[in-house]
């Protein structure tokens, strides 16, 4: 405790000393003004022009149905577009649409339409083979309902058959397919399918 007091009694007089020249020293200069700051400044001459503030934009989102309109059919078109990028699971054998008389399958399979044309696609890829299709389609529907496509079996491409399946994908989402249905043996087996079409008829739009 001595030595504490003994301690104190020194540090006093530099407290007193400190808080002295504190008092005793100059007040600080005053920050200058902001004119004083930029009276070199040369302001704009006033245009005589009354400028309106910009409009404060909407709380809420838009939601127009017209713009709800067009991502519908912009998202239809590109689904559309994209059928058949990604091969299925399974390979469909066969395939009627919805609304099609049940014996169509069999009336197809038996030969009741005669083929009015028929499309081959080996040696094209997935996206040569959808342009060739997609044409095929169109002006075959011209000539008859009846056609055959042959995609082959895949033995060309190591045993995989990538057009077997994504053709059938593709065939399955056009608008102008009625069914399909495997080829017997004399006609492709497996690697061919018999396509019915829709008929053509004149107040059917034309397609570019």
């Amino acid at each position: 405790m001595k030595d504490f007091k003994s301690a104190l009694r020194t540090v006093r007089p530099l407290t007193r000393q400190r808080v002295d020249e504190v008092r005793t020293a100059p007040p600080p200069e005053p920050e200058p003004e902001f004119r004083q700051l930029f009276a070199d400044v040369t302001p704009l001459r006033d245009d005589g022009r009354y400028h309106a503030p910009p409009a404060r934009p909407s709380p809420r989102p838009r939601n127009k149905k017209s713009d709800a309109a067009f991502s519908v059919a912009l998202e239809q078109e590109l689904m559309r577009q994209l059928v058949g990028w990604f091969e299925p699971a399974e390979c469909d054998r066969q395939f009627v649409r919805g609304g099609v008389n049940a014996t169509t399958l069999k009336r197809l399979r038996n030969g009741h339409w005669p083929c009015s044309g028929q499309l081959d696609l080996h040696g094209l890829d997935r996206f040569q083979a959808q342009d060739a299709l997609a044409v095929f389609i169109h002006r075959a529907r011209r000539r008859g309902n009846c056609v055959r496509i042959i995609h082959g079996k895949g033995f060309g491409s190591g045993g995989e058959p990538v057009l077997r399946h994504v053709v059938r994908a593709w065939l399955r989402h056009h608008p102008d397919v009625l069914a399909f249905s495997e080829a017997d043996e004399t006609a492709g087996g497996s690697g061919a399918l018999l396509v019915l079409l829709k008929r053509f008829t004149p107040t059917d739009t034309e397609q570019p």
